[in-house]
């Protein structure tokens, strides 16, 4: 986490403007309001529409297998920098199917021992991304397991948990009651 407060608060439910209020009504009935939407409904009209693009990204929509796309979701905070991020898709990545070895080796990037080929072409196009925000050619080509759409929904999973990682890092999103800061991603 690079900050260890927030620069923008999360809304507790007294402050909620009606607007507010109903730009986070669905996860009211959840039970459960995280503080990314808490954050981010100081803007409703925003939050609305993040989350009508966050949610095609998390759904069967999405041509990447929920593993795969935990994979790179998890990458991309890594490399973000997004303690926030990361904590809540370690969650998610296990109820996908990541192991907590595979978790763990995400830190290390494509080159890391245990790897199947497939894996360390989506690592390698996720680096690519985000440090160049552009893949190579020859990580372009070791994509060719992959459809033009998972391809496509591969750079859009990137793209979302890149916008998503600056978010937190700049608003200063804290962890939610339960979750555990990993220690490799503090500044």
């Amino acid at each position: 986490m690079r900050l260890n407060r927030p620069r923008i608060a999360p809304l507790a439910d007294d402050e909620l403007d009606a607007d507010q209020r109903e730009s986070l009504n669905a996860f009211f009935e959840t039970g459960r309001v995280f503080n990314i939407f808490r954050t981010l409904a100081h803007a409703p009209k925003a939050l609305k529409r993040f989350n009508l693009w966050g949610g095609y990204i998390l759904s069967e929509h999405n041509a990447l297998p929920p593993r795969e796309r935990e994979l790179v979701i998890l990458r991309t905070g890594f490399l973000c920098s997004a303690g926030y991020e990361w904590a809540q898709h370690e969650v998610i990545g296990k109820r996908c199917g990541l192991t907590d070895k595979e978790i763990a080796r995400i830190k290390d990037g494509a080159d890391a021992d245990g790897w199947n080929s497939e894996d360390a072409a989506m690592l390698r196009a996720t680096d690519d991304l985000v440090r160049d925000h552009f893949i190579s050619d020859a990580s372009w080509s070791a994509l060719d397991f992959l459809s033009d759409k998972a391809k496509m929904d591969l750079v859009f999973t990137v793209g979302q948990y890149t916008q998503v990682s600056m978010m937190l890092n700049s608003f200063g999103v804290q962890l939610d009651d339960g979750l555990t800061l990993d220690p490799d991603l503090t500044r």
